[in-house]
């Protein structure tokens, strides 16, 4: 079904070169006919992403810092100013030491703890919070989970927790928009070969391990995300809302690895 977001806007957040599951998501959008804004942090990012934007027909970045508030003042001022509304929103930013995404998790410090829950998730509240009054007419806010929020997952370590807490607050966030007509969700792939996943210790055995025993025998790819996240910024995704949806070849069923494995 082509154009499922004809004539929407959104904002996508999260995006670090063509490997990012926010650029996955991003391009599937723009294939169904959605006019894209981005957000990166500094200039580097923002040389990476221009001409990923411009593939997809856009020229409308903007540099943020998520811990400043006059960063964010500005660009959903810029957003309103030039386009007076939006559709919808793609948080996708996470933050931890990775020298902390190593050993212990008993081992994490107070002052990583806060960074990575302020980052990795009181982002998504003051994001939405900005959002709502460009979403008149409703709206949805989509950001990415993992499964190291309820399963303990090798030196995924405070980054767990972080998720945790994110996905309780998209629950409590569909709680409080939803009669505005906004929905809130979060799409929960298995592990990727992204930049972020590479901060992690034993990132590429977890990789390995989930391929070799999810269901479908694959990890997920930026394509299935993105058609996911497609499908619930689109009409087809009117009732769908503080729903953590687990893009993962089924992996998340199993309670130990395929029998062969053992």
């Amino acid at each position: 079904m082509p154009d499922l977001l004809k004539g929407k806007r959104g904002l996508v957040m999260g995006v670090a070169n063509d490997r990012s599951i926010a650029w996955g998501i991003a391009k599937a959008m723009a294939e169904e006919g959605a006019e894209l804004a981005f957000t990166h942090q500094g200039e580097a990012f923002g040389k990476r992403l221009q001409p990923l934007a411009e593939s997809v027909g856009s020229s409308f970045m903007v540099d943020v810092d998520v811990t400043d508030d006059a960063s964010l003042e500005h660009a959903f001022q810029r957003l309103k100013d030039e386009w007076g509304r939006l559709d919808f929103v793609v948080h996708a930013i996470a933050y931890s030491d990775k020298t902390e995404l190593t050993g212990r998790f008993i081992n994490t410090t107070r002052e990583n703890f806060k960074n990575s829950l302020a980052i990795s998730c009181y982002s998504l509240i003051d994001v939405a919070r900005r959002a709502q009054p460009l979403m008149p007419d409703g709206g949805t806010i989509l950001t990415l989970t993992y499964q190291g929020s309820n399963r303990v997952t090798p030196f995924y370590n405070v980054m767990g927790v972080a998720k945790a807490a994110l996905e309780s607050a998209v629950r409590y966030l569909a709680s409080d928009l939803g009669a505005e007509g906004i929905r809130v969700n979060a799409i929960s792939p298995g592990p990727m070969k992204t930049l972020a996943g590479a901060a992690i210790a034993g990132g590429r055995k977890t990789y390995r391990h989930t391929e070799m025993n999810a269901p479908l025998g694959a990890n997920a790819t930026l394509e299935c995300i993105g058609g996911t996240a497609v499908y619930l910024a689109s009409d087809f995704g009117a009732c769908t809302t503080g729903e953590i949806i687990t893009v993962d070849g089924g992996y998340h069923v199993l309670g130990m690895p395929r029998f062969e494995n053992i």
